[in-house]
Order: structure tokens, then C-alpha cells, then sequence
């Protein structure tokens, strides 16, 4: 039998089988869709999804096919009660089809109990688009009676990225090959994190598909990604299912390790500390009650509501610039309010800093520039915040931060490194604690100057920097002079490495400080404390390290006297070195 012959019995006898894979929202651990994958008969070549299609495009068939598994997946959906969003994999030549518009009209998902708002429609890039204006248009109609987009596979190329700028959809799926591994490339990781902050200026909702690991999950987690999809999660299968219970453990620990970290000190102060709480409107109210509303209360913006989810904003001014159109009084006034609302308008977790509140605000575009932030706690309506306050509360609290920062090097200092030990130890966060020190550090101050003493801090510092750069999760203070702490927050698998890459490049820096006589001697001439001439090694590092321990002590002055009492051990070790306690 050919492929041909094969093919259209396929469709005869209605040979496709629909699996559903969940897509989760890992701020609740819910599912809130489900993508409808079609496979051919089982042990056949057709069974691979990617063959099906290609032999179907061969062979003129791909209406006829893409049809069959579209029908399907919703009469299965309507079949197994799926009450969460449905996404559906449309190859870009067949959504022009006006076959394709005549197939999906109300009367035909009322046969299915399904309404518009809850099918989003899965762009493929099976086919390239060659007149995107009149993409954008087919899609346009979809839009307006409900339906939603999604762009597939996108970071796999520079067409996705294409049909982003030119569509504008609802939901960006970041491709598999970006997300495998990208725990563990740095290229990847700029990548995503560039594309959810577009995501939430745009207020594009960012989706992670093929996710595999935990390693992955966490740090498309801890980079704000809000939906996940993947085998770790929950491989596709032919009744839908919810994820398992100890998945839905693990993004929970993942969300709240998170929460705790983004609201434990002042630079990371969460933006619903400042809200205001003003009153929301209802989508369905008419105009001339808005216009009330803004006569009577000291607003320039109202939030609107479905549910209690904001779902758009109207700023006064816009309000009353339309009103003073030609007829507008007449046009607007008795309609909902929903025809006058920015659809898009910057929405933000009650929990997200305020810091980066002020970037994805000063990110809009001009005219939305002062407009209200509204923001969210669990994915309801909370209060707003207004650029004023924000930018007002956001310098204070930099002022206040850049007072306890170390002059010499900018870190942190000893108000703010008791702050950060104190929330790890009262919240019993897993945790690495280094303590660094130099070794004979004043000797050397004495014969080569401070100037000299203070590039040695510096490059310690950078050298710190440098080491815990590919760490997410990694806060690095200056207690004074010569002493630094570093604080690895999660599960830490490498920490004699990270001491060992310390003291390799420490080692290999320092040697420049010397001149060649004193490098070749291995020490140098100073007076002890005993105003002795005494002969001092070259300076060197001790690491004193407390590795997921720190749930044994009770306050960070508890903590400080055990690291020191392991850094007096390695100073007995000659030349640098690291205990791990």
C-alpha cells in the first residue's frame, strides 16, 4: 500500500488518536490548558506526528488531515469534560483557508459545549508566512470573536521572532531546544530572560515547553517564565491528567524559596508594599457611570474587572479625550466600558521588587508611560500603583541601600549581611556560608602602602564576583577590611570547587602585587606586633564554610563565631586553603 493509499484510510476510518499534555501555571501548580497532540495508528510510520503531516503536505491532503485531528481533539475534549483552555496546532496555510473560517464558526463549537475564549489557536512554523499583513488580518477575525494565539517554537529562529513583532499574540511558546540544559547555558539563560521581559511589557504570557529537569523547572521558575509544559511535568497521554502531587510539591518549594529571597531586604522590596487600593470597575459598566466615578473621586485611572481579575485599564484622560470626539457622548456613553479599556496594560504580582516594577514601567511605550500599574495577589485584583509613588519609593530605597554598601568594593555591609543571615536561618532556607580572610594581609599594607592594600581588596571582591557569576541565587557582602562573606542560597553540589576556583585565581593574582625579589625570597621583611623584623609569607586566602547546616543555629552571631573558629584552623594550614564544616 502507498503512503497515498495508507494515508486516506487513515482518514476514512478516522485513525488518529488525540493526547493531551497539561500546561501549568507555576505560581498555583494548577493545570490551566491542555495541548491536543495527534498521533497516526500505533506501530505504523504515521504514529510520528511530523510524518503524518509530511506525507499529508506531499500529497495536497494536510486540509483534509489537520481537519480530521482538529475535529477530534475537540470531540474528545467535549468527551473527557476539559474546562481549561485548549490549545490547537494550526499550520499557517491552513488558518487562511476559508475553509478553515467556515469550520470554525459559534454554531460549530456549540455542538461541543466550547466557547471561543477557551480554543487558542497554536501557530506552527510547518510553513513559513510569506504576506504577513495578511496573516495578521486572517487573524485579526479570530481575535475579535474570542479565540487566542499562541507562537510556536519560538527562539528556534529568527521567523519566530518575525511573527511575534508582526502578530502580537497572546501566548509565546519558548521552543525545546532553548529550554533543554538552560540551567546550564548562559547564552540560553539571556535569551529567555530577554523574552519574558517582553512578555511582561507586552503582557504576552511566556510558555516553557519541554521541560525536562528540575534543574530546568527552577530556573525558568526563578526567571519569572509563568507556564511550563514538559515530560517532568507530565507526558501527553489519552485521558487528560493533572500533574502528580509531588510535582505540584516541588513547584510550590520552587515558588515560595523564590518569594522568600525576592522580599528579604530592602532592594528587593515587593511592589505591594505600596499599592493603593482603589476601586475597581466591573467590564459590563456603562460609561456614564465611569464618567461619575472620575467626577466624584480623585482618580485619573480605573482599573476594569471579570471575576476579579483585571483584565484592562482606563486612564481619564484617554476617557475624555474619546467623549470629546465628534458624537462621542453619544456613542460611548451607554455602552460597557470594555470598548473603551487598553486591553494590554502593564499587570504585575503583588510579590514582584519594586526595582523591577521601575524597569518594565519604563519600558512602555510614551503614551502609556504614566500609566497605572495594576497589581496582583494570587491572580486577583489587589490595588495600583501609580509611577509617582513608584519612582518616589523606589530612590528611597536605593538611598538607603547605598548607605550600608562598603565604599571601597560596593558591596554590602554588616547591617545588610545580618539581615540576609537572619531571614535564611528564621526561614530555614538551604544554604552555603563562606567566610573569606586574608593571610598576612597587614605585613603586606606596612611595606607596600594602603594604596597597594586597597587593589588587593578590590581584586578579592572581583575575584568573589567573578566565581559566583553563573549563580542565580548568590549574595556577596564585605564585613570590612579584609574579611568577605558569600551566602549560596539552594542546593549547593560544588562547593569545595567554588573554594578551589578561589584560591587557583586569588593565588595566581596576587602575584602581581610583589616585586620579583620578594616573589623569588616567598616572603617579605616587616615588623611584628612585637616591633620584631620578622619574615611574612605572601598573602594568601582562607575559606571558612558552613554547607546546609545553617538550620542548627539560632542567630548570625551564632554563626559567625563557629566560622571563625574554622578560619583560625585553616590559618594553621600555610598558604591558602578551605575547610568545609
Amino acid at each position: 500500500m502507498s503512503n497515498l493509499e495508507e494515508l486516506k484510510k487513515i482518514v476514512e476510518d478516522k485513525q488518529i488518536r488525540t493526547f493531551f499534555q497539561p500546561i501549568i501555571d507555576v505560581k498555583s501548580a494548577r493545570v490551566i490548558a491542555y495541548e491536543a497532540l495527534s498521533r497516526g495508528p500505533v506501530g505504523s510510520k504515521f504514529e510520528r506526528p511530523d510524518y503524518l503531516f509530511e506525507v499529508a503536505k506531499q500529497n495536497n491532503m494536510l486540509w483534509e488531515v489537520e481537519y480530521l485531528c482538529r475535529t477530534l481533539a475537540i470531540e474528545r475534549a467535549k468527551k473527557y469534560s476539559i474546562e481549561e483552555f485548549l490549545f490547537l496546532n494550526v499550520d499557517p496555510d491552513i488558518i487562511k483557508d476559508k475553509k478553515f473560517k467556515e469550520g470554525f464558526t459559534s454554531e460549530f463549537l456549540k455542538l461541543y459545549n466550547l466557547s471561543p475564549d477557551r480554543i487558542i489557536f497554536e501557530i506552527t512554523e510547518k510553513t513559513a508566512v510569506e504576506d504577513y499583513k495578511a496573516f495578521r488580518e486572517v487573524l485579526e477575525h479570530y481575535v475579535k470573536q474570542g479565540y487566542k494565539i499562541a507562537i510556536d517554537d519560538t527562539g528556534a529562529g529568527y521567523s519566530g521572532f518575525r511573527l511575534i513583532s508582526e502578530i502580537k499574540p497572546q501566548f509565546i511558546k519558548l521552543d525545546m531546544e532553548l529550554i533543554r540544559d538552560i540551567d546550564k547555558d548562559s547564552f540560553k539563560q539571556a535569551l529567555c530572560k530577554n523574552l519574558v521581559s517582553l512578555g511582561k511589557i507586552t503582557n504576552m504570557k511566556i510558555i516553557a515547553e519541554g521541560v525536562e529537569t528540575i534543574d530546568e523547572l527552577v530556573f525558568l521558575i526563578e526567571t519569572g517564565v509563568e507556564y511550563v509544559q514538559g515530560y517532568f511535568l507530565k507526558r501527553p497521554s489519552e485521558i487528560p491528567e493533572d500533574i502528580d502531587n509531588e510535582v505540584k510539591e516541588k513547584i510550590k518549594w520552587v515558588i515560595t524559596e523564590r518569594t522568600k529571597r525576592l522580599t528579604n531586604n530592602a532592594r528587593t522590596c515587593p511592589v505591594g508594599k505600596i499599592v493603593r487600593f482603589d476601586e475597581a470597575i466591573n467590564e459590563n459598566t456603562k460609561c456614564k457611570y465611569l464618567r461619575e466615578h472620575f467626577d466624584k473621586n480623585n482618580v485619573q485611572g480605573v482599573v476594569i474587572t471579570n471575576n476579579d481579575v483585571p483584565i484592562g485599564l482606563v486612564m481619564k484622560a484617554y476617557f475624555n479625550f474619546m467623549l470629546a470626539k465628534p458624537f462621542g457622548n453619544e456613542i460611548y456613553l451607554n455602552r460597557p466600558v470594555s470598548i473603551m479599556m487598553d486591553k494590554n496594560p502593564l499587570v504585575v504580582d503583588y510579590n514582584m521588587p519594586i526595582s523591577e516594577v521601575v524597569n518594565l514601567a519604563m519600558s512602555r511605550r510614551e503614551e502609556n508611560l504614566y500609566d497605572y500599574i495594576i497589581v496582583t495577589k494570587e491572580d486577583k485584583y489587589y490595588g495600583i500603583a501609580t509611577v509617582k509613588r513608584l519612582l518616589e519609593y523606589s530612590m528611597e530605597l536605593e538611598l538607603n541601600y547605598a548607605r550600608h554598601l562598603n565604599p571601597l568594593t560596593g558591596l554590602p555591609g554588616n547591617i545588610v549581611i545580618e539581615e540576609k543571615l537572619n531571614n535564611i536561618i528564621e526561614n530555614d532556607v538551604k544554604a552555603a556560608v563562606l567566610y573569606i580572610d586574608l593571610d598576612n594581609f597587614k605585613p603586606f599594607n606596612d611595606v607596600y602602602g594602603f594604596e597597594n592594600g586597597d587593589r588587593i581588596i578590590k581584586m578579592t571582591a572581583d575575584i568573589l564576583a567573578e566565581t559566583m557569576g553563573n549563580y542565580n541565587n548568590c549574595f556577596i557582602g564585605h564585613i570590612g577590611g579584609d574579611d568577605f562573606i558569600v551566602v549560596l542560597m539552594g542546593e549547593v553540589f560544588n562547593i569545595e570547587s567554588i573554594c578551589r576556583n578561589i584560591i587557583r585565581e586569588f593565588d595566581r593574582r596576587i602575584r602581581s602585587f610583589y616585586t620579583i625579589k620578594d616573589l623569588s625570597n616567598g616572603y617579605i621583611m616587616a615588623i611584628n606586633r612585637e616591633g620584631l623584623e620578622q619574615k611574612f609569607p605572601i598573602v594568601s586566602v582562607s575559606i571558612a564554610c558552613v554547607h546546609e547546616n545553617i538550620q542548627n543555629f539560632k542567630t548570625p552571631k551564632e554563626l559567625g563565631e563557629y566560622l571563625s573558629k574554622i578560619k583560625k584552623q585553616c590559618k594553621l594550614t600555610k598558604g591558602s586553603c578551605f575547610i568545609v564544616g
